[in-house]
């Protein structure tokens, strides 16, 4: 089961962009990496094309590593480990291991 999915809340615990929250866009689990919302944003020179007609310089999105990720609890707001739980109709769950709620 992956501990970090799209549409999480996650806060990053280390690097350059440490300390910075967002939204997870998409996720890269054979890399173990994931995509987040002005995270890791780089500037890219782009030659004249037809989708940059100006050319120069394009901010984009880097995916970053997992392990500098912690998910962000709703309750407290705060960052928070993650656990499983099997519900009592079988369906596994992610809890927070802060609020003890179900993510």
């Amino acid at each position: 089961m992956l501990r970090i999915k799209r549409e999480d809340k996650v806060l990053v615990i280390s690097g350059k962009e440490k300390g910075k929250t967002g939204k997870v866009v998409k996720v890269f689990p054979k890399e173990n990496r994931a995509l987040v919302e002005t995270v890791n944003v780089i500037k890219k020179a782009v030659k004249k094309s037809d989708t940059y007609p100006q050319g120069g310089y394009v901010e984009i999105e880097k995916p970053i590593h997992m392990s500098k990720l912690m998910l962000v609890d709703a309750k407290t707001n705060k960052p928070t480990r993650i656990g499983a739980k099997i519900l009592k109709d079988g369906s596994k769950v992610r809890i927070s291991k802060k609020s003890g709620e179900v993510i």
